[in-house]
């Protein structure tokens, strides 16, 4: 099944706007914080409360909108992105009823390592673990899941491995599971290219170099992977601001050493890895979704529509999207999850 939608790029308003427009909605209180809140201040306007609760190894940052006894929708950001690609989503969804639950995820913006000792992994089915645990801190039994980039790989692995939490799926991209032996295998010349930053933070220079310059060098990569996005400096300065945490470039250069084996995992996800490298189906409802300007590495839609079993549709958005599809064609996004909760 395929829809195929031409949806118009919309540039975000202004963090003032994008305040206004969520305050309205209304973000919930801090009563079912763990610890207290954050304000994020102006640079984070979209979400004018960020807070934070104990959950795994973390103190997890998220933003949360909507009712509270609405059905949970929580959303996923990828790398180098954070919450604010649903600085649209969220809205729309609140006003449909939905509670919706937007955190950072390890190495970005608020979310702290409770301990020093921690190893700052970043391997596939750590991500999932922190999202399993943030439900858990927040009581949450099931919810529908919508993400990109590392979010769509996590909503992916919930789905396939605990699908009891997992109620329906938006993935952009579609099937992102993998496997350090999978990628041991070589792509042709041109997709090699594609992952030229993959490579470079192989090396101490590539580290070293993220380090020094992860403002800019995130910025080329919105530039590359959305490449008909004309975002203003405002939209992506607020995204920035997350890539300051203090262990983001930990997690991000263990996340890429991983898929190549260059790194370990740790022992305690060996059991879950294994079930991952197996490329398990997943049964869940779920939209996967693609835009028509995407300049990121992304596997067409007929490589991995057999690996949905459960109901499922499949959106080509059209307009000149790209890479971040939730913040380039948010009402697309947003029908997206309110559609396959229905399905």
């Amino acid at each position: 099944m395929s829809d195929q939608i031409n949806t118009r790029r919309r540039r975000l308003l202004g963090t003032a706007v994008a305040g206004l427009s969520l305050m309205e909605l209304g973000l919930s209180g801090l009563a079912n914080a763990q610890s207290n809140s954050t304000k994020a201040g102006a640079s984070a306007a979209s979400f004018d409360t960020v807070k934070q609760i104990n959950a795994g190894t973390l103190s997890m940052g998220y933003a949360e909108a909507g009712p509270q006894n609405g059905p949970v929708v929580i959303l996923l950001h990828g790398w180098p992105y954070d919450i604010h690609a649903f600085a649209e989503v969220t809205p729309l969804l609140a006003a449909a009823g939905y509670r919706v639950i937007v955190p950072y995820l390890r190495g970005y913006g608020t979310t702290q390592f409770l301990s020093a000792d921690t190893p700052r992994n970043g391997q596939q089915a750590v991500v999932a673990v922190d999202i399993i645990a943030l439900m858990d801190a927040l009581k949450i039994d099931k919810a529908i899941f919508g993400g990109f980039d590392w979010g769509a790989r996590t909503v992916n692995i919930i789905a396939a491995l605990w699908p009891e939490r997992c109620k329906a799926m938006v993935s952009v991209s579609g099937y992102l599971i993998g496997s350090q032996e999978a990628n041991r295998t070589p792509l042709p010349p041109k997709a090699e290219l594609a992952w030229w930053y993959q490579f470079y933070f192989a090396t101490e220079r590539g580290a070293a170099g993220y380090d020094a310059n992860r403002h800019d060098f995130n910025k080329l990569i919105w530039h590359t992977a959305s490449p008909k996005w004309n975002f203003d400096d405002a939209t992506y300065e607020r995204s920035a601001q997350s890539f300051s945490n203090p262990d983001h470039v930990a997690v991000v250069i263990h996340n890429y050493r991983w898929r190549l084996g260059l790194v370990k995992g740790e022992p305690q996800y060996d059991d879950l890895e294994k079930r991952l490298a197996a490329a398990p189906t997943i049964a869940v409802p779920t939209i996967t979704m693609e835009g028509d300007a995407n300049g990121a590495p992304h596997p067409d839609p007929a490589a991995y529509a057999k690996k949905f079993t459960g109901k499922y549709a499949h959106r080509n958005i059209g307009g000149g999207v790209g890479h971040n599809l939730p913040q380039e064609a948010p009402k697309a996004f947003a029908d997206a999850v309110i559609d396959v909760a229905r399905f």
